[in-house]
Parts: structure tokens; sequence; C-alpha cells
């Protein structure tokens, strides 16, 4: 078996071909990254064999035509945590950082984890995913515009405050437009224009959050139906996921989200420790539904009664409990994913 690890980059892609105890077989580094310059990849990649894996740093938005070219070419990627490379790049002998050390690193890191997620071609996840992202740049755009506005209407009226989170309601935003209409100034005129920024991008997040709701109802309806999981929550979930038969177990997607403890012993009782490690993405959705379901779910609630009795602190609880909601929102997503290709094939 040999893997070719690669070190992606806009312009340029280097590869490094390993053997199966680590060795350096061969270095290659394409002038583009069309792809007429990924097949020819592929061609060189002939020359070791047939048994082969490509191992691409997990980098999405530079390796995704990548990635693509050599799925349609009948290749198998795996992707490699960032930081699963750096630690193989750091234990190595060969000092210092290039492309060919990059991607010997990610080769290798491949190479001593057996169980990473594979790569796939691009399906409804990868449109959830962009919906998604999208409709948060366009929330945070708003926010630093509100947090504007509060100060041009501080300037004009000390005493005019609107309340935390009201900005971004039709109601509220109409009331402030009705008060800058009767005001001249330099101050009002951008606190109008200001006003009408907020209100677009309200609009166009609303809409987004709506044709979400719609994708994530036909993609992933089980998930949707678990306790303290809204449809944003659930898309965000379904789209980092991308899948979760690329993972071999649920230990194995516990370990990509961040939710399996570390170990942290030697010679004394057995303790763990929280892992910073995974998707934060994933880690930080099932946190808001650990969190939602320790307030109004009476299951989730005995669990964490249970594990403070124990001896656990409510944090530690806590992180005990998105363990366990990442086992059930695995099954959860492989239940999904069966669903909706025994709908496919009877549409077919």
């Amino acid at each position: 078996m040999v893997v070719l690890g690669i070190d992606a980059h806009k312009r340029t892609h280097t590869v490094v071909a390993v053997d199966e105890v680590g060795r350096q077989l061969g270095v290659r580094v394409t002038q583009a990254t069309s792809t007429a310059a990924h097949l020819e990849l592929v061609a060189w990649a002939d020359r070791f064999g047939s048994e082969r894996v490509w191992a691409v740093e997990d980098c999405r938005h530079l390796s995704r035509r990548l990635e693509r070219d050599l799925l349609g070419a009948g290749e198998r990627i795996v992707r490699v945590p960032p930081k699963l490379m750096a630690h193989a790049r750091d234990a190595a002998r060969t000092y210092g950082k290039s492309d060919p050390i990059d991607a010997l690193a990610v080769a290798r890191a491949a190479l001593r984890e057996p169980g990473l997620p594979t790569a796939r071609l691009e399906g409804p996840e990868r449109e959830l995913r962009l919906l998604a992202d999208h409709r948060e740049d366009l929330v945070a755009e708003r926010t630093r515009a509100t947090g504007r506005l509060r100060w041009h209407l501080h300037e004009l009226d000390p005493s005019w405050d609107p309340k935390p989170r009201s900005l971004s309601r039709r109601t509220h935003i109409t009331a402030v437009e009705a008060r800058l209409a009767g005001l001249e100034g330099m101050v009002a005129r951008l606190a109008a224009d200001l006003t009408a920024r907020i209100a677009a991008l309200t609009q166009d997040a609303n809409a987004l959050e709506r044709e979400i709701t719609i994708r994530v109802r036909a993609l992933a309806p089980a998930l949707l139906a678990l306790p303290g999981v809204a449809a944003l929550t659930a898309a965000k979930i379904a789209a980092e996921t991308a899948g979760a038969d690329r993972f071999k177990s649920k230990d194995a997607y516990a370990r990509h989200n961040g939710t399996a403890p570390l170990p942290a012993w030697s010679a004394n009782p057995n303790r763990h420790r929280l892992s910073r490690t995974g998707n934060r993405q994933l880690n930080c959705a099932l946190h808001r539904i650990a969190v939602t379901q320790k307030r109004c779910h009476p299951p989730a609630q005995a669990y964490l009664q249970r594990r403070t009795t124990a001896g656990d602190t409510p944090t530690e609880a806590l992180r005990a409990l998105k363990r366990r909601l990442s086992d059930i929102i695995y099954r959860t997503l492989l239940a999904d994913t069966a669903d909706t290709t025994a709908t496919s094939s009877q549409a077919a």
C-alpha cells in the first residue's frame, strides 16, 4: 500500500509518496491546479502500483476541485485533520517547513491513523453547508452594522437605547426608520443607511433560514426530530458531517467532532481530560444541543443527575452528555442516510 500525501495550495499542489513504513518514494509538484494537472498526478502515481490511497489535509476550499477530479478518476481519498499533520511534522527528523515536508507529514499521519474519514463526491450536504455558512456571514455582517447604528443613535439622542437583539426585528427597524425620518445631518443620514442595510440583511438571512429548513427536513428528518435540535443546528451537523457512513464507527465520529475525551494519566488512577481537537463547528452544535436538553429534556436531566451523584462536576457531566449525544446523532444520521438511499432507489 502506497500513501500519497498532498499539501494543497491555490496555484500548486505538492505530492509525496510513501510506502507502508513511511519511507519516501517520490515527490511531485504540479504547475497548476486544473483538472489536467490533477490527472497528470494520477498518471504519475501509477508508477507506484494500483494499491494506493491519497491523503489530503482537511482544507476543503483549497482541495475541493482536486478531490473531485481524483474521485472522478476512481481514486480513494482520506482527509487528514491539520492537528494530526502538525504532530507528524514535529516528530519527523526533517526540520523546518516546506511544501514537501508538509506533504510528507500528511502521508505519514494518514499511515499512522487508518480510521480517517474518506472523501466523497459533492452532494446535498455541501450545498447545505454553503447556505449555512452564507447565512452566518450575513448575520455577522448585520451584527457589525447594528453595533455602528447603536453608536449613531446614542450620538443623536443618549436616551435612545433600543433593547438588546431588537434591531433584527422588522417592527423595531420600522420604528427606528420613522424616528430618523425627521432628523437632519450626516449622523442621521448614516444611521438611516445602516438601518436600511440591517433590514435587507435580516430579510436575506430569514429567506436563507427558510430554505435551509426545507432542505434539512428532506435530508435529515430523524435528526431534526431529536430534542434540542432545531433546523439551523441540524443543518450544521449534517453539513459538517458530510455523510456519517464516512466514519468506521461511532467512536471515530466522536473523535472527529471532539467529544471523545483524551486519556491523561500515568501510573495513577485513570482519568481523562477535555479534547480540544476535532471539528469545532460540530462540537459547538453538540454543545448547544446538550445545553438545551439540560434545560428542558427530562432524560438528559436524569443522566446529568446520575453523573453528578457519581462524583462528576457539572462541567464533566455536561461533557459526558455531549459524548452520549455524539453516539445518538451518529446512529440517527446513519438512519437518515439509509432512508434517503432507499427513497432514491424506489424513485429510480
